[in-house]
C-alpha cells in the first residue's frame, strides 16, 4: 500500500511528514534508512508520522535519519505544527510526543512558535553517564584549542552538548561532531553545538546532529544554546539564532519555558512506496 507524504522543511532542516491517522505506521530501522536516503529515497534529516491522540490534536513521532526513534525535533515539531493548525484552521495545536505535550501558536504568515517545555538540567535528565556540573563540563570530550572552555549541557526532550566557541568558521564540527556524539559520557548519545556569541542577543550556531550529521537548523540546539549560554551570563534569556539554513527566536521565559519562534515550509508531496 502506497502511502501518501509531505516533504517539508524548516530553515533547511528537512522532513518526510506521514499521516498516520488512518492506518497503522511502525517503519522499521532499515525502512526509515530507505526513506531518509538523498540519493535511493525521498531525502530528509528526519521521518515524522502523525498519528491520533486522546486530548490532543495529534501524537507526534519522529525518527533520526539513521533510523534511530528519538522524542523531540524542535523544526519538525513546527512544521507539524503549521499542518495541524492548517486544516484546523485554530491558531494553536496541541502536540503530544515522547518529550512531552507541545504546543504551538500561529506568529505571522508560516511562522509558528512552540512551547518547548522546560530545559532538563540535571545531569540524570541528560543523560550522562556519571554525576557532573551541567552548566561547565569539567571533562575534556575532544581536544581541539577552540573547545578548551567546558561546555553546557541541556536536555530540550533530547540531548545536547554546547561548545562555545571564539569563531564557528574555524570550529571542526565536521571532525568533533561524530566523535563528541558517541563518546561514553552520553548513553543514549547527544547531539554537539558549536556556539559563538556575538551580542548578548545574538547566537551564531551550527549543529552536529545525532544520527543525522551536520544539520542546516536545529530547533533544540538552538533552544539547548540559548539555555546554556544564560545559565553562564554569556547572553540574557532571549536571543536571535544564526543557524546555517536561518534564524529562530529563542526566549527563555520567566517560567521556565523555551519558545522557539520561525518559519515553517511545505516542498513537495509524493507518495512512500
Amino acid at each position: 500500500m502506497s502511502r501518501p507524504f509531505l516533504k517539508m522543511n524548516g530553515l533547511g532542516n528537512d522532513f518526510v511528514v506521514v499521516e498516520t491517522r488512518s492506518a497503522p505506521f511502525e517503519p522499521t530501522a532499515e525502512e526509515v534508512r530507505a526513506i531518509a536516503n538523498r540519493e535511493t529515497g525521498v531525502g530528509c534529516d528526519q521521518l515524522i508520522a502523525i498519528d491520533r491522540a486522546e486530548g490532543a490534536d495529534a501524537r507526534v513521532r519522529f525518527w533520526n535519519a539513521d533510523g534511530e526513534e528519538v522524542g523531540a525535533c524542535g523544526n519538525g515539531t513546527r512544521c507539524v505544527g503549521w499542518l495541524l493548525m492548517q486544516s484546523s484552521g485554530k491558531d494553536e495545536a496541541v502536540m503530544e510526543t515522547a518529550a512531552g505535550r507541545l504546543v504551538a501558536t500561529r506568529a505571522g504568515e508560516r511562522l509558528v512558535s512552540v512551547d518547548m517545555g522546560e530545559p532538563r538540567l540535571d545531569w540524570r535528565e541528560i543523560p550522562l553517564a556519571e554525576a557532573h556540573d551541567t552548566a561547565a563540563l569539567p571533562v575534556a570530550l575532544y581536544h581541539h584549542a577552540d573547545l578548551m572552555a567546558p561546555p553546557g549541557c541541556v536536555s530540550m526532550g533530547n540531548p545536547h552538548v554546547v561548545f562555545f566557541v571564539p569563531e564557528v568558521a574555524q570550529a571542526p564540527v565536521a571532525e568533533a561532531g561524530p566523535a563528541v556524539e558517541r563518546h561514553p559520557l552520553f548513553p543514549q548519545h547527544v547531539n554537539v553545538g558549536f556556539a559563538e556569541i556575538k551580542a548578548r542577543d545574538r547566537i551564531r550556531l551550527r549543529v552536529w546532529e545525532r544520527g543525522a550529521g551536520l544539520t542546516r537548523a536545529c530547533g533544540t540546539g538552538a533552544c539547548a544554546a540559548l539555555v546554556a549560554a544564560a545559565r553562564r551570563d554569556l547572553t540574557g534569556r532571549h536571543a536571535t539564532l544564526e543557524l546555517d539554513g536561518g534564524e529562530l527566536f529563542i526566549e527563555w521565559r520567566d517560567d521556565g519555558h523555551v519558545i522557539m519562534t520561525g518559519p515553517a515550509a511545505v516542498d513537495f508531496t509524493g507518495e512512500l512506496p
